[in-house]
């Protein structure tokens, strides 16, 4: 029976238990919850366990090809974060962190959308708690918006799924229809959590809200869980082509005018998930195999990334570029495993974000989608810019900033130098990482013209930001805030609802003063009317004038009731 526990159930539920371990035993805890639930991958493809309730067949752990590469990084993802948060006493964001990443985990294995809507929601509610762990307003403000836009995700995909329920008696968790209206509300609740255009405010106000430790975390599971969602259920929808592309292409100009580096790293995020999209949208077996493969990379080299900005949180308190600088001299390993992490998501030969990209420019080629081929092409070129670039640069080098920081915690260190190993690792034996992937297709990422042309663009694009800052054209770092579609939750809503909460509120005083005066009136009628006609004396108390008075109104109530 154990073994047909689905993974990360063990982590899930384990992860409750954590708040009564001290410190040291604590992350001794948290590995064995991880390693339990590492071993459930290998019982193989196939329903491990199926729960009948009310005549619902609840598929709780299935298992194949395209669940199995993103558990394996998903776990891996979970032991460089407990790695990576050692440091951190308090437990809410340990237990927050194994139960975020144990519903993230068995997400990927329920066979059903009733299942999936559990974890779904599971997802939700245990981030959130990572973004409180922020500790400022704003991330509180944040927090709630958050967890808002999330379940409202959740009952989106509900509803789809009673749908088709209703229409089918079953809600396996398969190939749907976007064209349908269940179909429509699932592809929606997935295009939230994916960070579609117009849906993607989110992401940028809530990840770098949250602690050094908890953005690293949200990084790595629930948008990657959408992606892995929209392969299973909406791969080869060819409007998935489209929103890829723009989601590819509109955040680099957020991303280079945007001063924390660490919300640069969110558009960069919201950009790599493009290049994810497409490939699910052209649906080929090649596609898919680079979406995964690039979901795979990203996790690492992403989360390498926020890790390198984390730890500069940590010890200089600020993440803002125009107050950053100077500090290879004092942080050296943070730079360079920053630098790696930059390199790997440049998509440099020799590195993992190649291998995983070149499968999916190789599918546009494949499927003659020139357009769409040369705007991701150009999103390559301004990955290079904002997160290649501009991160590593104004961070470690730039400009003298006179701070003079200690070197990352040692367990930071450790969580970063793993990342950066797994990146040129991934890159360097690309055959033994296609190896795990969904499909077998007989793939050489360093031919010849690929690497000639990967190096010609990134030189190309290296050239461009040297005389943009040279000539200083390049946008300067200044201090503020950049608002996209979160402007529509951030200034629109409450600038149009505040003036007509405040109108209701001059309403509804004017309104019981009315009412006050009116029924103040009628009594004082009454009351001048009974004691004219001697119905009462003077000395008649209120109690009774009361008693009498609903008598009355229960009286007229019943007569009208009878004409009704």
């Amino acid at each position: 029976m154990i073994n047909s526990i689905p993974p990360g159930l063990i982590m899930f539920l384990g992860s409750f238990l954590i708040p009564f371990f001290p410190h040291i035993s604590r992350q001794i805890y948290m590995f064995v919850l991880v390693f339990l639930s590492a071993s459930s991958l290998f019982l193989g493809d196939g329903t491990h366990l199926i729960i009948n309730f009310m005549d619902i067949n609840f598929i709780i752990n299935h298992s194949d090809e395209l669940s199995f590469p993103f558990a394996i990084v998903f776990h891996i993802a979970a032991i460089l974060i407990i790695i990576y948060g050692s440091h951190i006493k308090e437990w809410r964001e340990h237990l927050a962190i194994i139960g975020y990443a144990g519903a993230a985990i068995a997400a990927l294995h329920a066979g059903d959308l009733f299942t999936l809507f559990l974890w779904w929601e599971a997802t939700a509610f245990t981030s959130v708690i990572l973004i409180f762990g922020g500790k400022t307003y704003r991330s509180y403000k944040s927090a709630v918006r958050y967890i808002l836009i999330q379940v409202g995700s959740g009952i989106l995909l509900l509803s789809g799924a009673i749908l088709i329920f209703q229409n089918n008696n079953e809600v396996l968790f398969q190939e749907l229809d976007v064209k349908s209206t269940a179909g429509l509300l699932i592809f929606i609740a997935f295009g939230i959590k994916a960070a579609f255009p117009f849906l993607n405010g989110w992401l940028q106000d809530s990840y770098p809200e949250a602690s050094e430790v908890g953005t690293v975390a949200l990084s790595a599971f629930t948008t990657k869980l959408a992606i892995y969602a929209l392969a299973r259920s909406f791969a080869g929808a060819d409007i998935l082509i489209i929103i890829g592309a723009l989601m590819t292409f509109f955040p680099i100009f957020f991303a280079v005018i945007e001063n924390d580096l660490r919300r640069v790293l969110t558009y960069s995020l919201n950009n790599q998930l493009g290049f994810m999209v497409v490939a699910v949208g052209i649906g080929s077996e090649l596609a898919i195999n680079g979406a995964v493969a690039h979901a795979f990379a990203h996790i690492l080299y992403k989360g390498l990334l926020f890790m390198s900005m984390g730890a500069v949180l940590y010890r200089v308190g600020t993440c803002k570029a125009s107050e950053l600088g100077g500090l290879f001299k004092h942080m050296p390993i943070t730079a360079i495993c920053s630098i790696v992490g930059a390199i790997s998501i440049s998509a440099f030969p020799l590195f993992s974000g190649f291998v995983a990209k070149s499968l999916i420019m190789s599918s546009l080629g494949y499927e003659g989608l020139t357009l769409i081929y040369f705007m991701l092409l150009f999103a390559s070129a301004g990955v290079l810019h904002h997160s290649g670039i501009k991160i590593p640069f104004f961070a470690f080098f730039a400009h003298e900033s006179g701070l003079k920081p200690k070197e990352a915690p040692l367990n930071m260190i450790i969580a970063m130098v793993i990342s950066a190993f797994l990146c040129i690792f991934i890159g360097i034996f690309p055959s033994l990482f296609y190896q795990i992937l969904p499909y077998q297709v007989n793939y050489q990422p360093y031919d010849f013209s690929h690497v000639l042309s990967q190096l010609q663009l990134l030189t190309s694009a290296a050239f461009a930001f040297i005389c943009l800052w040279h000539f200083k054209i390049y946008p300067p770092e200044l201090n503020s805030t950049v608002l996209n579609s979160d402007w529509f939750y951030r200034k629109m809503i409450p600038g149009v609802i505040k003036p007509i909460i405040i109108e209701i509120n001059k309403l509804n005083i004017f309104t019981n003063h009315f009412t006050k005066n009116i029924l103040s009136s009628i009594q004082k009628f009454v009351l001048s009317l009974l004691y004219k006609n001697r119905v009462f004396n003077r000395e008649t108390g209120y109690d009774t004038l009361i008693i009498v008075q609903t008598f009355g109104l229960i009286l007229f109530i019943l007569i009208v009731m009878q004409f009704v």
